[in-house]
């Protein structure tokens, strides 16, 4: 017999069919209700057993976590809840579970307890939402620029250049770190290395999509990128996937209304396909707030702002602009803001993004034009040499979500960014090239997944919005 989803299951009519289903057990009432999930959906799956049917030291077995295979006819329930039921004929136990030891028991779990399970936090209906939510989301970003004519490249993930020019990078050696070989100088020879030259775990697949961009036209990358920033916030990963378009012919104003539009895009897709999951965090998540102090509270509810992002057009600022609103704003004149904005230059934080978002425009803001200093050695230098052609997106209730620029394309310019910075043209003469061989106008932007999926699923750690946290000291599992 042909096995049934749960999710199909629940939005037919019954007509005395049999069905067979494949899940977990989350509950089992008074011997004869067992409550089955299997993942394709939040709801469960009432199975009745008659008791007198069925051996009782089988039954002992149905315990909470238990993996089951039941048989039976769907028919309309005779409780509250449920359209259907099903009314059992045959169960099969494909593996136990120890109910004394099995953590993921039917009550509130913390969130710091779930993460110490994460490889069965997804058995609870908070995770299985957010985890459901991310797949539909990675459909959605792969789903927009298929459609949209963008070529998906795979970038390495060992790289010898750094391309934020952080240096905060992990190695990659296959050197003996007891006794590593030792040039004249006293340094690690790293061209008795594997790959002859330092290398490292990639921070950014921008420079390489780039080069594709230059030939292909439309490019984009999906793909995991680390960081050995030693921070332990709720907006930190060490590893975390990377979403990077790169186009050439294009400039910043084109960028722009690239990036909104994939927002809008991805967004709604979600709205659409993922209302139930959406529906249960929205309720999760304003139940939370409702515990909370009302100065503390979110202004809206988390459809709502999805809503805010698909139904606004984005205010698009220069960050010229943006200083001033915010230096004669009420917050910053009363101290109110933790960094307080005196002058031009100053690199802005979440709480001055979300002001300009939820308090001053009211809707979804672009900044552009930032100051040079405080942006990438690859963004174009405007005319006035004191900014460059970069653009961040700042959402509500979380600030910046988007961070992009029309890229330098004269060779002269980049040549003197990078010197000035201190990054050797033999490290990057490949990137160099693409400025000497048919260089012409072109831009790209950045978006952080797991970001992304926290402000769709309203989660406010990181951490719980990918299977397995790679943070600080925590490498588990």
């Amino acid at each position: 017999m042909k096995t049934s989803s749960i999710s199909n299951l629940l939005n037919v009519q019954p007509a005395l069919q049999k069905i067979t289903i494949k899940g977990w057990v989350r509950t089992f009432r008074a011997n004869r209700f067992i409550a089955v999930n299997d993942g394709s959906t939040l709801q469960n799956i009432q199975c009745v057993v008659d008791f007198e049917s069925f051996d009782e030291a089988l039954l002992k077995r149905i315990t909470t976590g238990a993996a089951v295979e039941i048989s039976g006819e769907l028919v309309e329930s005779q409780g509250k809840g449920q359209a259907v039921e099903i009314k059992v004929d045959s169960i099969r136990i494909h593996g136990d579970s120890d109910p004394e030891s099995y953590p993921i028991q039917p009550k509130k779990h913390s969130f710091e307890f779930l993460r110490e399970q994460a490889h069965l936090r997804t058995r609870t209906n908070t995770f299985s939402a957010v985890m459901r939510l991310r797949s539909a989301l990675s459909f959605a970003v792969h789903k927009y620029f298929t459609e949209n004519g963008f070529y998906n490249m795979h970038t390495p993930i060992i790289t010898g250049s750094d391309a934020e020019g952080a240096g905060e990078m992990f190695r990659v050696t296959t050197l003996d770190l007891k006794t590593p070989p030792v040039s004249d100088e006293g340094n690690v020879d790293y061209s008795q290395d594997f790959f002859a030259k330092e290398t490292n775990l990639t921070v950014s697949g921008q420079l390489e999509a780039e080069t594709y961009a230059m030939s292909l036209g439309k490019v984009y990358t999906f793909g995991p990128t680390f960081r050995a920033e030693n921070s332990n916030t709720s907006r930190h990963l060490a590893e975390f996937w990377m979403i990077e378009p790169e186009v050439a012919f294009m400039d910043l104003d084109g960028n722009m209304d690239l990036a909104e539009d994939f927002m809008k895009s991805v967004i709604s897709y979600v709205i659409e396909h993922n209302k139930e999951d959406l529906e249960f965090l929205d309720q999760r998540l304003f139940n939370e707030e409702k515990q909370k102090p009302q100065n503390e509270r979110s202004p809206m509810r988390l459809i709502e702002k999805l809503r805010f992002v698909t139904d606004n057009n984005f205010k698009r600022v220069s960050y010229t602009e943006a200083i001033d609103i915010l230096r004669n704003s009420k917050p910053n004149k009363k101290k109110k803001f933790n960094y307080i904005i005196n002058e031009w230059g100053a690199d802005l934080q979440s709480e001055h993004e979300r002001f300009l978002v939820e308090k001053h425009f009211k809707c979804p803001v672009i900044l552009f034009d930032y100051p040079a200093n405080i942006k990438a050695f690859y963004m174009r230098l405007n005319e006035d040499e004191k900014t460059v052609r970069a653009m961040d997106i700042l959402f509500p209730g979380i600030g910046e979500i988007v961070g992009g620029s029309q890229r330098e394309e004269r060779l002269e310019v980049l040549k003197e960014k990078m010197a000035a910075l201190d990054i050797p043209e033999e490290e990057l003469w490949w990137y160099l090239d693409l400025r000497k061989f048919g260089t012409a106008v072109h831009s790209g932007f950045g978006l952080g997944f797991e970001r992304l999926v926290m402000f769709v699923t309203g989660m406010t750690n990181i951490r719980d919005v990918i299977p397995y946290p790679r943070t600080p000291q925590n490498a588990e599992f």
